[in-house]
């Protein structure tokens, strides 16, 4: 729904003041000879081509299950909710795969929702049973601490925290550090049935493998999970719980205890829904690489190797990661589908995805980089290569050997990079004009790697043929080579 306020230039003495992206509160402007029409959206109210947000979410393929549909479409309609997901600390980032709830609650936001990132300072002291075959490994209260710091600060970024709805950071260890056991099972534990929650999947199926079982930490982690619905309820008037789709028992149970608590009071209107687990066409599992898990954290995951990561989606996969993953209208990923469909072999989509999320996590200086970096290697002309650049490609953008501050010769570095099987093998390539250093060919099977022409005095650039790449890196602190080089 959409307000239009119609406007004469003298009212404003003829002038009519800048427009831009940034117009206060304007979505869309145009211009007429004598009037200016300006539309208006209200909190709460469509925002996508006439979609609600719910339509907005399915379209994307972002609704898995709901907890009851037309009254949630209403809830949302009729004014600015809030809503929470919780993420857990169970490594010092979060990886790709919790892209999928964080930016869903950005959207939400988008159509004049306040979001809550909660963040599990206390749950990832016990660890969620879901989706485990086996007993999680419990860490210390200081890493755990120092996990959710680290996760706090990838996470600013990609909510707004200014405005009118605000997002808020939490943690759960806020009310649970200090609330005794006596009070948790009198407060919490009597509104469950242990008969329902040994029905439940992640708790049935380790019962019942032989020589597992489930502790009591991790069997009571739905009531702490719970516990934090009921207190988002009531700290900020939360009333509905977003998560992933293997969360779906532990949201409904939350729901079902904030309804409990609120016996005897003004009936609470709750409601949970959980997005989908990601995964990629060929059935393959979705987030990993063969070095492992691509992770929010840029000291862990490069922003070129994120960059890479998003460019090398299958066309099969492409469009279906461009609703999930980016704030690209619909619209126009219909435009790039049928592109596609057309022209697969130019790969438009998949450059869109990886500049819109690279850019999303990251920024637009990495989006830079690392389209400079891509650049720069497909066409083999290296000069515009900064030092960040190559520092990227050494943490995990291609093979890299660190070497001594002393000379080696260019057939052994061929050989040590596994570029060649032998000297002689290196030699031929060498030979037939197979081998460049630092984009330049190589013709003297005898040259000696000094570090005089490193890139920065520290990088060689080693390439085989077209494709084949290795970074060589100096290291000041050591003067020899080792004996097995």
């Amino acid at each position: 729904m959409y307000f239009m306020v119609i406007e004469n230039p003298s009212s404003s003495g003829g002038n009519w003041p800048p427009i831009g992206p940034n117009y206060p509160n304007g979505l869309s402007i145009c211009h007429r000879a004598v009037v200016r029409c300006r539309f208006f959206r209200p909190q709460g109210a469509r925002l996508d081509m006439g979609r609600t947000l719910i339509q907005e979410l399915e379209g994307r393929g972002l609704v898995a299950q709901v907890s009851d549909k037309p009254r949630l479409s209403r809830h949302l309609e009729t004014g600015s909710r809030t809503l929470y997901c919780g993420f857990d600390p169970t490594a010092d980032s979060l990886h790709i795969g919790n892209l999928v709830p964080l930016l869903t609650l950005r959207r939400f936001q988008s159509f004049g929702h306040r979001p809550i990132l909660l963040l599990g300072g206390a749950t990832g002291l016990i660890g969620d049973p879901s989706g485990r075959a086996d007993e999680r490994g419990l860490n210390e209260n200081d890493v755990v601490a120092g996990w959710v710091e680290r996760i706090r600060s990838q996470v600013e970024g990609l909510i707004d925290f200014e405005g009118n709805n605000a997002a808020i950071m939490t943690n759960n260890l806020d009310w649970t550090q200090a609330l005794s056991v006596i009070d948790f099972l009198r407060d919490v534990g009597k509104h469950f049935s242990v008969n329902a929650m040994i029905q439940r999947d992640s708790v049935r199926t380790r019962i019942e493998r032989d020589g597992e079982g489930i502790s009591f930490t991790e069997f009571s982690y739905v009531l702490l999970q719970a516990m934090d619905y009921a207190e988002l309820a009531k700290r900020y008037d939360c009333t509905v719980q977003i998560g992933g789709s293997d969360q779906w028992g532990n949201i409904v149970s939350g729901m079902d205890l904030v309804r409990r608590k609120s016996v005897g009071q003004a009936s609470a209107e709750v409601f949970a829904m959980t997005v989908p687990l990601i995964t990629k066409a060929d059935g393959t599992k979705f987030g990993k690489t063969a070095s492992g898990a691509v992770w929010l954290d840029e000291a862990r995951t490069s922003p070129y190797s994120f960059y890479q990561f998003w460019l090398n989606t299958a066309d099969s996969d492409v469009i279906h990661f461009l609703k999930v993953f980016t704030f690209v209208s619909l619209e126009d990923i219909s435009d790039l589908a049928a592109s596609l469909a057309q022209s697969s072999e130019q790969r438009v989509s998949q450059r869109r995805l990886a500049e819109e999320v690279t850019r999303l996590v990251h920024g637009a200086g990495a989006v830079e980089s690392a389209r400079r970096i891509t650049d720069c290697l497909f066409q083999g002309e290296l000069t515009a290569l900064t030092e960040s650049d190559l520092d990227q490609l050494r943490q995990d953008g291609m093979g890299c050997t660190v070497l001594p501050d002393s000379a080696i010769g260019l057939l052994t570095a061929m050989v040590d990079a596994d570029l060649a099987p032998s000297r002689g093998a290196a030699r031929k390539l060498v030979q037939n004009n197979g081998v460049r250093v630092n984009g330049i060919v190589q013709i003297d099977q005898d040259r000696e790697l000094d570090w005089q022409d490193a890139l920065y005095g520290n990088y060689y650039l080693l390439r085989r043929g077209k494709k084949n790449w290795h970074l060589l890196v100096r290291d000041k602190d050591r003067a020899e080579l080792p004996e097995s080089a």
